[in-house]
C-alpha cells in the first residue's frame, strides 16, 4: 500500500509523508492525519484503543480521532486524526518533559469503569517480545557467553545511572520520535559490526533475567492501570484545542504503569539522560498523583527497576536487528544500550548462588 493511496482514503490528492516503518504508514493530508496501522494488528482491539481515544474521559489526555470507528485500505485499517505539531527535533531543550509526566500520571489514573467497554491488555511485552524476535532473525542463538560487566558503572538492574559529564557522554543533538529530547551523535557509515553476534548473546542474557510476562510469554501481574505502552516524546503533538496531548494508541492498554516510564528511566541509568531533566519528569509525575514511581522522596527504583531493563533490552534487540539489516555498525547511543544489557545481565550473575566447586 503506498502513501498515496492513504492520502486518496483521506479524501486528498497532497499529502506528506510522515512515518513510514513496519507498525504502520502516517501521512498528513492539510489538517487531516491518516494512519494505515499495521497489517497484523488485532482489529477489535484496535477498535477499542480508538474509542478509547474518542471516549470524553480522556479528552484532556489522549488526542481524540476525527472517527471513532476504523475503515480498511487493503488489508490494513486506518485511523483518522487531527493534525497537532509534534515536539522540535531541532530544540531539544525545549522538549516536554513536564507535561508527558502529567499526562501519563493523568491516563493511569483513569478510572476504568468510566469506559463502556473492556479495556485490551498493553502491548508493551508484546513488543519486546517482537524485538527480540528480529534479533534472532538477525542474529540466530548460538553458544552461551561468559557475561562480564563493561567498564563503567552499573545499569538499570542496580537503580543507578551512569556517571554524568561531559567526557563520558556524547556530543550530538536531539532527533525525533524515541529519543526526542536526548542529545545522539552521529551514526557512523560501515560494514555490519563484527562483535554483533556477541553482542546479541549479551542482550538475550539480558532478557533472560526478565521474568516471562514481561517478555510475552505469559499473562500479566493481575490488575493495573490505563498505560500507553509506548511512550516517548514522539508520542506528544500540540492538540488543535491547545494543550499536548498523548498519540498512538495501538499499544494503549490495561497493564503495569511503570512500563510507560521505561524509557527515560532506561535513557537515566544508561547516561543518556542528564541528571536535571530525569527529576523534572519524575517529580512532575509524582506531584501529578502519579502511581507508578513510589511516593515523593523515595526511591523509585523499586518500582521502575523491571520496566527499565526491560525497555533497555528491547531497544539493544531492536538497534541490533536493526543495523544488520543496514549492514552498518551500531553508533554510540546503540552501543551504550548493549552495554548496559551487559551490566543488567552481569549484576543478575553476581546475585546468584554461586556453585561450590
Amino acid at each position: 500500500m503506498s502513501a498515496a493511496d492513504l492520502a486518496a482514503y483521506a479524501g486528498a490528492a497532497e499529502y506528506v509523508l510522515l512515518a513510514d516503518r513496519d507498525d504502520g504508514t502516517v501521512v498528513r493530508c492539510g489538517d487531516v492525519v491518516a494512519k494505515a496501522h499495521a497489517g497484523d494488528s488485532d482489529p477489535d482491539a484496535l477498535a477499542v484503543r480508538i474509542r478509547v481515544a474518542g471516549d470524553p474521559a480522556l479528552a484532556g489526555v489522549l488526542l481524540a480521532p476525527l472517527r471513532t470507528g476504523l475503515g480498511l485500505l487493503g488489508s490494513r485499517p486506518v485511523s483518522l486524526w487531527p493534525y497537532g505539531a509534534p515536539v522540535a527535533p531541532d530544540r531539544p531543550e525545549e522538549a516536554p518533559w513536564e507535561p508527558a509526566a502529567e499526562l501519563l500520571a493523568a491516563l493511569h489514573l483513569t478510572p476504568l469503569h468510566h469506559l463502556p467497554y473492556p479495556v485490551p491488555p498493553m502491548r508493551g511485552p508484546a513488543k519486546l517480545a517482537r524485538a527480540l524476535h528480529r534479533l534472532d532473525a538477525a542474529h540466530p542463538p548460538r553458544a552461551r557467553v561468559q557475561v562480564r560487566a563493561p567498564a563503567g558503572p552499573p545499569g538499570p538492574a542496580a537503580g543507578e545511572r551512569a556517571a554524568e559529564g561531559p567526557a563520558q557522554r556524547p556530543a550530538g543533538r536531539g532527533i525525533p520520535g524515541r529519543t526526542a529530547g536526548v542529545r545522539i551523535p552521529g551514526r557512523p557509515a560501515g560494514d555490519t559490526d563484527p562483535d554483533a553476534a556477541r553482542m546479541a548473546r549479551l542482550v538475550r542474557a539480558a532478557a533472560a533475567t526478565l521474568p516471562g510476562w514481561a517478555r510475552g510469554e505469559g499473562p500479566p501481574p493481575s490488575g493495573g492501570a490505563l498505560c500507553h505502552g509506548d511512550l516517548h516524546l514522539g508520542q506528544l503533538v500540540r492538540s488543535p484545542a491547545g494543550g499536548w496531548r498523548l498519540i498512538d494508541v495501538d499499544d494503549l492498554g490495561l497493564g503495569t504503569p511503570a512500563w510507560d516510564l521505561a524509557r527515560p528511566a532506561a535513557w537515566y541509568a544508561a547516561g543518556l539522560l542528564d541528571t536535571r531533566t530525569w527529576l523534572r519528569f519524575l517529580d512532575a509525575y509524582r506531584a501529578a498523583g502519579g502511581p507508578a514511581a513510589g511516593a515523593p522522596g523515595c526511591d523509585p527504583w523499586p518500582e521502575l527497576d523491571l520496566a527499565a531493563r526491560a525497555l533497555t533490552v528491547q531497544t539493544a534487540a531492536l538497534a541490533l536487528a536493526k543495523a544488520a539489516r543496514e549492514h552498518r555498525r551500531l553508533d554510540d547511543v546503540e552501543r551504550m544500550m548493549v552495554e548496559a544489557c551487559a551490566r543488567i545481565a552481569s549484576v543478575r550473575a553476581d546475585l546468584e548462588p554461586k556453585t561450590p566447586s
